[in-house]
């Protein structure tokens, strides 16, 4: 048996037979079956162009299939619905339970159910649409809607769980400590403070010269209580028109309130919380009522629920004290400049992702920037990544890092804002 195995490996291929079998290759064959498969898909698609088929989710029927006639009786007969909300209900768990209802353009009416709902279909606080017969004066609820999404506050930062952990901050133990102890421990153990009776703050300043990570913290704590991260740059809230801004906070804090848990960042809250002055036509009345529509909100919300508001800022001295009054902004966070083992830190967190020697002193990079933020030592690391790239190097050396210090902290600093910032602090 061995012996015919080792004949069956050794036998011999005549190299005629090998060009004859190159030649049949299946090139052509499956050229030809792309391409009529291409001409069945196009056809296909005329003639569910002629027969009225259209793909979507709704199912669309053939054209043969439609009966306009019977549509036209149909909306002929059917009323018109009004879209109305029900604010409350009086006598929830009786057969003959009312419903108070109310639009936006008009009064308040009470009114039944229809049979053909059940009575957990409608809450309050809950859009529905209402059958209203003005002859006998009735209303009657038809059938629940979903809640309006509305356009203006679709252009707001929201993210589910933000990507940011504390161990991408530098330089932020002591703000990493206060906010652990303000906006996470009431949200991931609220029975400590029900034990003592104690309300903890319903929202946090952040202050100090930008590019210190306040809105990185923000994003931290949001991803350490599984929160929704909602960011609002203040010049969002600021509109042409009277009302307009009232209304986008009442939307945002009304979708802050459908999340499980929620943490509202007010970015540049300067824009729109500025302190009020005088009664003369140079006073923006319509910035004004937004700020005092955030200040409403902030009062009508449970300190031990599910929304937190924190608000940053580089100019803490140009607030209302309105909003800086405790039982609204109770807690304010410094955020100063980062010492020096803030800034060895800080050099560690931005070369991870790079490149570099293992014999960078980052000790003595920290030392050569004095006064510099975490934006700064971000800027730093780059240009230190571009002085490689021009070289047409793989890795950054300790060179490239002090040259970017020199173009960046020692170049740059006529345009660094970062000493007028610190008056504030």
């Amino acid at each position: 048996m061995e012996h015919d195995n080792e004949d069956e490996k050794h036998i011999p291929v005549d190299e005629d037979d090998i060009a004859i079998l190159k030649t049949y290759t299946l090139e052509p064959y499956d050229a030809a079956i792309r391409k009529l498969e291409k001409e069945i898909q196009e056809e296909a698609k005329k003639i569910n162009d002629l027969d009225g088929i259209e793909e979507s989710d709704m199912g669309l029927a053939p054209r043969s299939q439609w009966d306009l006639i019977a549509d036209k009786i149909m909306m002929a007969i059917e009323q018109n619905l009004m879209v109305f909300t029900c604010t409350a209900i009086i006598n929830p768990n009786s057969e003959d339970a009312k419903y108070v209802i109310q639009s936006e353009y008009s009064g308040q009416y009470v009114g039944s159910m229809s049979s053909s709902l059940s009575p957990t279909d409608v809450e309050e606080g809950m859009r529905v649409g209402y059958l209203v017969d003005r002859v006998n004066s009735k209303f009657q609820i038809v059938m629940p809607l979903p809640p309006r999404i509305d356009y203006r506050t679709e252009m707001f930062t929201v993210e589910d769980r933000p990507d940011v952990t504390y161990n991408d901050l530098g330089g932020c133990k002591e703000q990493i400590r206060q906010i652990r102890e303000v906006v996470e421990w009431p949200m991931l153990h609220p029975e400590k403070f029900e034990k003592l009776g104690l309300d903890p703050p319903k929202g946090v300043l952040f202050y100090g010269p930008p590019g210190t990570g306040k809105t990185l913290l923000a994003k931290a704590v949001a991803n350490r209580t599984a929160s929704c991260f909602i960011r609002v740059v203040g010049t969002e809230l600021v509109h042409k028109y009277s009302g307009v801004g009232a209304l986008m906070v009442r939307k945002l804090f009304q979708m802050a309130r459908s999340k499980r848990a929620c943490i509202i960042f007010f970015d540049e809250v300067d824009a729109i919380g500025g302190a009020r002055f005088g009664f003369g036509p140079s006073e923006d009345s319509e910035i004004q009522r937004t700020m005092l529509e955030i200040v409403n909100q902030l009062d009508g919300f449970d300190p031990r629920g599910n929304i937190k508001v924190i608000m940053a800022t580089n100019r803490p001295e140009s607030l209302d004290p309105a909003l800086l009054r405790p039982g609204r902004l109770d807690r304010k966070v410094d955020f100063g400049l980062p010492d020096l083992q803030g800034r060895i830190h800080l050099y560690k967190i931005h070369t991870r992702s790079m490149n570099c020697d293992k014999q960078i002193r980052y000790e003595l990079l920290a030392r050569l920037c004095p006064n510099t933020s975490g934006a700064d030592i971000r800027s730093v690391c780059t240009e230190a990544g571009m002085f490689a790239i021009r070289a047409r190097r793989k890795t950054v050396t300790e060179k490239d890092f002090l040259d970017a210090v020199t173009k960046v902290v020692k170049s740059y600093h006529t345009f660094s804002a970062t000493p007028t910032y610190l008056v504030y602090n």
